[in-house]
């Protein structure tokens, strides 16, 4: 498993996560994010900007995630 930080690629409008390869995530990609001190399963899906499935953060960018 990689982990990895979810950053916006103004570019191209589509969510990146880095850890030094150029991996683009798509709308369903699984993963898990790091909130409140533990590791969450989620999936990545976007419907007018990006968000991750059962969580209530706001803003997703720059969260610690793992794939």
């Amino acid at each position: 498993m990689k982990e990895g930080t979810l950053i916006l690629q103004p570019s191209s409008g589509r969510m990146d996560v880095h850890f030094g390869l150029n991996d683009l995530l798509h709308c369903g990609t699984q993963l898990e994010v790091f909130l409140d001190g533990r590791w969450i399963p989620t999936r990545i899906e976007i419907e007018g900007d990006w968000y991750l499935v059962g969580s209530d953060t706001d803003n997703i960018a720059g969260l610690k995630v793992r794939i």
